[in-house]
């Protein structure tokens, strides 16, 4: 397993833009698939996007398709979630994780590290 730290949540406007970033701790970050999930305020967490090992590979949920972007540097062990055109419905905790295996999915539980969450807000 991996120690992540993430960043980069804030209040934004709708419209507005954010990045998010995860910090892993670790000599394997580099060989990690990683996803990022949301939760928000009664509801499951959910799938938003993750990234193969090499960074070739990205998946999105169908809902932030076009507006997320997701990348990663693995010399610096860390993955991003740029987020743009923002809408109230965005707002969550945001959540990185890593999984044992270098392909991106999209399955909570293929995700066995998971960082503490930071809070997204989109005001309308």
């Amino acid at each position: 397993q991996v120690q992540l730290r993430e960043s980069g949540g804030g209040l934004v406007q709708t419209g507005g833009s954010l990045r998010l970033s995860c910090a892993a701790s670790g000599r394997t970050f580099s060989s990690k698939g990683m996803g990022w999930f949301r939760q928000a305020p009664g509801k499951e967490r959910e799938f938003v996007a993750a990234i193969s090992w090499s960074g070739i590979s990205t998946r999105y949920a169908d809902s932030v398709k076009g507006r997320f972007t997701i990348s990663r540097d693995n010399a610096g062990n860390t993955v991003y979630l740029q987020m743009n055109s923002l809408k109230p419905e965005d707002t969550a905790v945001y959540y990185c994780a890593a999984r044992p295996s270098a392909i991106a999915t999209t399955l909570l539980d293929d995700y066995d590290s998971w960082g503490q969450g930071t809070q997204v807000t989109v005001s309308s």
